[in-house]
């Protein structure tokens, strides 16, 4: 009989051993083989958890999608007004873990393969929308109406791609920067707002 809370902790193996594998080799060189080898189980095992390597990926990025969720919340706990919470937002989608080199691969991949899975489109669809929907929430204290739906648009594809830009390239100096740039637009938006 299988130990009391054993399913999570081997889910949480393989998951890490996914990302590993996907920084390793890239998706499409990904096996359940090599996701079981440096999970150290045997391939039955990660099929007793997962029907497919498609399936582990999908959980792969609702792990990583639920970890980003909780960093936002845990940035948004010291934010009192809307600015604060603007810039937590901010903070929150380029914080440092974001840009270590396998969550790279990994958001990489989950996005390469978003065009080719229905099940992977719908966890970009959601979120995409409890994205936008938390910058529109706070845009609308500060902003007026007519431009929190381009302000939350701008400011989350102008994160997405500075994110991408510095990810590619070396993050460690490119991180501070990338923020610096995020809050300069913030305070362009609120120049705009107040003119």
């Amino acid at each position: 009989m299988p130990k009391v809370g054993m399913e999570a902790i081997r889910k949480k193996q393989l998951i890490e051993a996914t990302i590993s594998a996907i920084h390793e080799r890239g998706y499409a060189d990904t096996t359940i083989r090599l996701i079981s080898q440096k999970a150290g189980v045997s391939t039955g095992i990660v099929h007793h958890y997962f029907k497919d390597k498609d399936d582990l990926l999908r959980a792969t990025m609702q792990s990583m999608l639920s970890d980003l969720r909780l960093s936002v919340l845990k940035h948004l706990e010291q934010a009192t007004t809307p600015e604060d919470k603007i810039k937590a937002l901010i903070s929150a989608y380029l914080d440092a873990h974001l840009f270590e080199p396998e969550t790279v691969s990994a958001w990489l991949a989950f996005w390469a393969h978003v065009p080719h899975s229905e099940e992977m489109l719908r966890l970009q669809h959601i979120y995409e929308k409890r994205q936008m929907s938390t910058f529109k929430h706070i845009f609308k204290m500060i902003l007026p109406s007519k431009d929190v739906e381009n302000a939350a648009l701008g400011i989350v594809a102008l994160i997405d791609g500075l994110w991408v830009r510095t990810s590619l390239q070396d993050h460690t100096s490119g991180r501070e920067k990338a923020r610096e740039v995020a809050f300069d637009y913030f305070e362009m938006l609120l120049y705009k707002a107040n003119k």
